[in-house]
């Protein structure tokens, strides 16, 4: 059963920085691709940033590129997004996500956090 559990959201004005965490198993964080996604109000769940499993591959959404960073800590089997620069438009939930299939950066995203909020004030 892979858990995942964030924390971190929160409340910062424009420009601020924010940092969320993502704890897991051992088995899922050294096994699984793990990313981050974010719903705004109204719209769909989309894309952030994922790590590719077993190495230091990270990808990024264009709106977020330069600004958030996906990182690990292996000794703690947390997966951490820091974001930098918030704008209004980053408020939304921000989910943790795996791969459904371990091994690779394939498949689709199975397993999902409960969700954290994150609210950027102009």
């Amino acid at each position: 059963q892979v858990q995942l559990v964030e924390s971190g959201g929160g409340y910062v004005q424009a420009g601020g920085s924010l940092r969320l965490s993502c704890a897991t198993s051992v088995h899922t964080f050294s096994s699984y691709t793990m990313g981050w996604f974010r719903q705004a109000p109204g719209k769909e769940r989309e894309f952030v940033a994922r790590r590719v499993w077993g190495s230091s591959i990270t990808y990024y959404a264009d709106s977020v590129r330069g600004r958030f960073t996906i990182s690990r800590d292996n000794a703690k089997n947390t997966l951490y997004l820091q974001m930098n620069s918030l704008k209004p438009e980053d408020t939304a939930v921000y989910y943790c996500a795996a791969r459904g299939v371990p091994y690779s950066d394939s498949g689709t995203w199975n397993y999902w956090g409960q969700g954290t909020q994150v609210t950027v004030s102009s």
